[in-house]
């Protein structure tokens, strides 16, 4: 989450953004979401079997706990992963 905060929001997990962090780089929620799912997938030349989630792709996700897409950027880094799948099995759940 982290990295994702820092890729749309150039700021600091403190909130602190200034000299180095380039705040005209900063990317959509859109861009970064790709940056971390399609792109190392095309990277790695496995864009057929991963990199988003599609029928006969393998079933490799993650579930968090807020919906990232839309939640104020400084919720971004108090969301917490709560099931990791890969290959369709579940290989992480959050407990209660």
């Amino acid at each position: 989450m982290i990295e994702f905060y820092a890729a749309v929001s150039r700021k600091s997990v403190k909130g602190f953004s200034g000299d180095g962090w380039h705040p005209e780089q900063a990317l959509s929620r859109e861009q970064a979401l790709k940056m971390f799912t399609s792109s190392p997938a095309y990277a790695a030349f496995e864009e057929k079997d991963k990199g988003s989630i599609e029928v006969g792709k393998l079933a490799d996700l993650t579930v968090l706990s807020k919906d990232i897409m839309k939640i104020p950027e400084p919720e971004i880094l108090s969301t917490e992963c709560t099931m990791t799948v890969i290959g369709g099995d579940i290989v992480f759940e959050k407990q209660p």
